[in-house]
């Protein structure tokens, strides 16, 4: 299992609603509307990096209202 925090920017006045989106895909265990550079965190999984990938790019990159993603796999070390 992979996991991943994943780090976006919305167009302004979006983030409540980005958020709310988000946390209905499949594969996103939270997400948060927050301030600072970012606009919304989100915790998402997936059985391996391949599908991370999908995810972000197919799914969570499709919501409207979104300017930038920023991916950070969580690693064990």
């Amino acid at each position: 299992m992979v996991q991943a925090y994943i780090l976006i920017q919305t167009e302004v006045g979006k983030a409540a609603r980005v958020a709310s989106e988000i946390s209905g895909i499949s594969g996103v265990t939270q997400a948060e509307d927050v301030t600072g550079p970012y606009d919304v965190i989100v915790r998402a999984e997936a059985r391996n990096v391949d599908e991370l990938g999908k995810l972000v790019v197919a799914q969570i990159q499709a919501v409207d209202g979104i300017t930038r993603t920023l991916t950070c796999p969580i690693v064990h070390i």
